[in-house]
């Protein structure tokens, strides 16, 4: 069970005696002795309960349960109050304290009431993390590598294309693993028992489809680049859409099949079919702080299947790669990988078309974000990583349009 507690008293024999009180009850207190020095322990990942006195020169308890409001809600704060703060301290639990004690408070009334605090503090943590574990436990947690915003948010993308059940149009660039999308919403789908065929659309024909549709009876039929799909298995794809409703279609392409629809290339009823759910895979250039996570992903799973040790990636081989431009995206990325898990020599660079100075912001802005990842969110920990003065390093987010908050879990 979680047994932290923060102690805010601007009085120092306060805050020695109740310190001391914790501690012999088995907890483990940090004490403080303003709103300055509480600040930085207050967060959303904070595992314990914050107990500070009503009153404190400069920003007191008052603003201190603020900004626990504001940073998490469901962090517990038990008020101190001096003789006569009573009502104040009333007025403080409708806006969110936990309870209050009147000064002076008994080793024994504080303990009790901590200890309830604790108590639900633990099942907020535990709840969260079985949240976050579930995430993290799932087929586009797994498969779908990266901690950008972006990565995230193709994460979920492909949880709620599970979720619907209807068709799904994935979009993306050549390299950029359409396939394995499909197959992360399969997986995550009621019909993840079911079989998951994979057809490349050119040259498939009628009689083709339909086999296809039958092998993947009840589960996924991909089919890989749809705008290559013959005009008649087109018209037949329609009628097994209507007939053959146990099977889920999902479809990809890296051409503008609106641009064909209307050029009378791809049926448009076929078109807006799929368009109803459309995904589109973000490139690598889109998220090039997710690089340094895909090559060693890329090089582990190699390795793995070789039967080779995992050889250590240098950090100047991570810039070099983030730096990079990638027009054959992951498939290009994974290449590379191999290439270096099997002893074949570094990844060989590649001219950048951007100057110097656009370089040097791109790869700043990779390292921040990766910082970020790396320490959940947690802004006063990546600025320590980077050995950056706090300042300095949300000078360098606002700069770069980084938010700690999404990266949190």
């Amino acid at each position: 069970m979680i047994r932290r507690v923060l102690f805010v008293d601007d009085d120092r024999a306060v805050r020695e005696a109740l310190g001391q009180t914790l501690e012999l009850a088995g907890l483990q207190p940090t004490l403080a002795s303003s709103y300055i020095e509480a600040k930085d322990h207050i967060g959303p990942a904070f595992q314990g309960v914050v107990v500070t006195d009503l009153r404190m020169p400069g920003k007191d308890g008052f603003a201190l349960l603020d900004l626990v409001q504001k940073a998490d809600p469901d962090l517990p704060v038990i008020l101190l109050t001096g003789e006569g703060d009573v009502p104040m301290a009333v007025r403080a639990m409708a806006g969110g304290a936990f309870d209050f004690l009147e000064k002076p408070c008994s080793g024994k009334d504080l303990l009790a009431v901590v200890e309830k605090a604790l108590e639900l503090r633990a099942r907020v943590m535990e709840a969260r993390l079985f949240k976050r574990e579930g995430k993290r436990g799932d087929a586009a947690a797994r498969i779908l590598v990266g901690n950008s915003p972006v990565a995230e948010e193709l994460r979920e993308s492909a949880r709620r294309a599970a979720r619907s059940g209807a068709e799904v149009l994935i979009i993306g660039a050549p390299g950029a693993g359409n396939s394995k999308i499909a197959e992360v919403i399969h997986l995550l789908s009621t019909h993840a028992r079911r079989p998951f065929v994979k057809r490349a659309a050119a040259g498939l024909d009628a009689q083709g489809l339909t086999d296809g549709f039958a092998q993947a009876e009840g589960g996924t039929l991909y089919l890989d680049e749809v705008a290559d799909l013959p005009q008649p298995a087109q018209f037949a794809l329609i009628e097994l859409l209507e007939t053959r409703p146990a099977t889920r279609l999902i479809a990809g392409t890296y051409r503008d099949l609106a641009a064909q629809a209307r050029a009378g290339q791809f049926h448009p009823d076929l078109y807006w079919r799929l368009e109803a759910l459309r995904l589109r895979v973000p490139s690598l250039s889109e998220r090039p702080e997710d690089i340094p996570a895909l090559f060693r992903h890329y090089v582990a799973t190699a390795c793995e299947q070789a039967n080779l040790a995992t050889p250590e990636i240098p950090s100047d081989l991570s810039v070099a790669l983030m730096a990079r431009d990638w027009p054959g995206n992951s498939r290009a990325l994974m290449s590379e990988a191999m290439r270096f898990a099997m002893g074949l020599g570094a990844p060989t660079a590649q001219v950048q078309p951007l100057g110097l100075n656009e370089r040097m912001a791109h790869v700043e802005k990779s390292l921040l974000a990766e910082a970020l990842a790396q320490a959940g969110g947690n802004a006063t920990e990546a600025a320590t990583a980077l050995k950056l003065p706090r300042k300095t390093f949300y000078d360098k987010l606002a700069r770069h349009g980084l938010r700690p908050e999404d990266y949190r879990g």
